[in-house]
């Protein structure tokens, strides 16, 4: 929603931007809870009473007690001390603390703005705080998912929390582009090909949430080869037709990889367009797209070959936003000018 008053889009900006940080903040966070596997520490809702974490020794014993009645201590963390339940603890809460000073700092600048500039901004940008307040229940409804029957969460669940979250970004960040002065451009592809570019990055994100809810990522740390052979020799081809494919990890990683190498395809393809447009205003977001695609696929590797380290996973993860939020400013600087005979 761009304004006239050029104060109001002025601190619109300013409290998009904040929001934009603070939610790539907390994909950075909640990223780094699941690969230290922490998600699972707090096994309460505290929607209201979480703020204040344990202050004494008899509240940590108690946090401590309620983790150790889950399937993932005692099938899994059967041997940890109170000291290391603090450290997943700690991830945990500081997730949580981020998800609720991201929907204060979403409703409480949206109420100020609606009594002082009118129902507008209500309308315009209380989609915002409908996703927050959604991200917040499919955030308990995954964790709810690892404490009775599994020792993790549901790899579908995880993948729901994790687009959700990207999705949030991108509403913010495209009404964050609609408060500039930014005009689109004319290009020679059809728009819907770089909108079918975006649907397969968010594809890969999907696929690659299931990959980490299910740790698929360290069952084949080879590459270009999954073991011995191209498709995994643990799988068949035939699996592709039964519906609990996504299951099925070494497929899911299967999956993931190649949708990576037609991501890049597509790229290329779009790319040769933007070259034989020689259009200068298109050229600095597809660079910053395939640079940050090419690097994507680097971390991709040595994630797989380091046997998913923290490292190189979380950077995979931080570089995924790069390539969305570049992605997105192409879409929304081109307009596509039909050819007529």
């Amino acid at each position: 929603m761009y304004s006239h008053n050029s104060h109001l889009n002025n601190q619109l900006k300013i409290w998009l931007l904040t929001l934009i940080v603070l939610i790539i903040l907390i994909i950075l966070v909640g990223g780094l809870t699941r690969l230290t596997d922490s998600g699972l520490s707090i096994t309460t809702w505290e929607l209201f009473v979480g703020f204040i974490p344990p202050l004494t020794n008899d509240k940590w014993k108690d946090y401590f007690e309620l983790y150790k009645t889950i399937p993932e201590f005692s099938e899994q963390n059967f041997n940890m001390t109170l000291y290391e339940f603090k450290v997943i603890f700690w991830w945990e809460w500081g997730h949580r603390q981020l998800g609720r000073l991201i929907g204060l700092t979403v409703l409480l600048p949206l109420i100020i703005f609606s009594f002082k500039y009118g129902l507008k901004i209500l309308k315009n940008y209380g989609l915002i705080f409908l996703l927050v307040c959604f991200q917040g229940f499919i955030g308990w409804y995954m964790v709810s998912s690892g404490l009775i029957d599994r020792i993790d969460v549901s790899h579908y669940r995880l993948s729901l929390h994790l687009v959700t979250a990207f999705i949030i970004l991108s509403v913010i960040f495209w009404k964050f582009l609609k408060l500039t002065k930014i005009q689109a451009q004319y290009i020679s592809i059809n728009i819907n090909l770089i909108k079918v570019f975006l649907f397969l990055l968010f594809l890969q994100l999907i696929i690659g949430a299931f990959v980490s809810g299910m740790d698929a990522g360290k069952i084949y740390n080879t590459w270009p080869l999954m073991g011995s052979s191209y498709f995994p020799d643990d799988s068949q081809f035939i699996e592709f037709l039964n519906m609990n494919v996504f299951d099925n990890p070494s497929v899911v990683q299967f999956i993931h990889r190649n949708l990576a190498y037609l991501i890049l395809g597509f790229y290329v393809y779009i790319l040769f367009f933007i070259i034989k447009d020689r259009n200068e205003i298109f050229r600095k977001p597809v660079i910053i797209i395939g640079v940050s695609l090419f690097l994507q696929v680097v971390l991709g590797i040595f994630t797989i070959l380091s046997g998913v380290k923290i490292f190189y996973a979380s950077l995979h993860q931080i570089n995924s936003i790069l390539i969305i939020l570049s992605t997105l400013y192409f879409l929304y600087i081109s307009k596509y000018e039909e050819k007529t005979n």
